[in-house]
């Protein structure tokens, strides 16, 4: 199997179980079905992958002076819309959407830590490699 696609499904199921979790520990954030949490994710990852870098590009002298706070504000900004477009997928208002992306992000940066290949240790010599020229 593909290793990029199996990242993608990986990365996936850690925003769908951040919206999970946001749904269950702040008050104003809801969804109906799996359907919705489903088409919640995948508009949140297209959002991710498009606008996210746009509103960094254009926020970044308030991201740099907040110190990377602005970041979460993006991706409060990002929840909230969502929350407005999925029918089904209910935030109260951007207080809730700001929780949600707090522990979206949590979720996300825990399961980064979780899943990713183990490190070498500090000082480690990388493996050589046969510096043959093969014609």
């Amino acid at each position: 199997m593909n290793s990029a696609f199996v990242n993608l499904l990986v990365r996936w199921a850690a925003l769908a179980l951040g919206v999970v979790l946001s749904t269950v520990l702040v008050p104003g954030i809801s969804y109906d079905t799996s359907l919705t949490l489903f088409i919640v994710v995948v508009l949140l990852s297209f959002f991710n992958a498009v606008l996210k870098p746009l509103l960094m590009l254009f926020a970044l002298p308030f991201i740099v002076l907040t110190l990377g706070l602005g970041i979460w504000l993006i991706n409060a900004l990002l929840f909230y819309f969502v929350g407005r477009l999925v029918v089904g997928f209910h935030v109260a208002g951007f207080g809730s959407a700001l929780f949600g992306a707090l522990i979206v992000s949590l979720a996300n940066l825990v399961m980064s830590r979780v899943l990713a290949p183990p490190r070498p240790p500090p000082g480690a010599r990388p493996a050589k490699r046969d510096e043959v020229i093969d014609i």
